[in-house]
């Protein structure tokens, strides 16, 4: 197996993992009731995907 030959500092390891970070959800306006919502998915508030209801939702 490969074995390191010197230690690998704390800087040089954070350097390579600095693009594992979380990203902030995209956020679409609903075309029905305007609330955001995650694209392509169904409205969790009014129901309607493209248009078209595809779940009731009661108020």
């Amino acid at each position: 197996m490969a074995v390191p030959k010197n230690k690998v500092s704390k800087q040089r390891r954070n350097k390579r993992r600095t693009h594992y970070k979380l990203t902030a959800p995209e956020l679409v306006s609903c075309p029905q009731c305007h609330n955001l919502k995650m694209p392509h998915r169904v409205c969790k508030e009014c129901g309607y995907y493209n248009g078209k209801e595809v779940i009731k939702v009661e108020a």
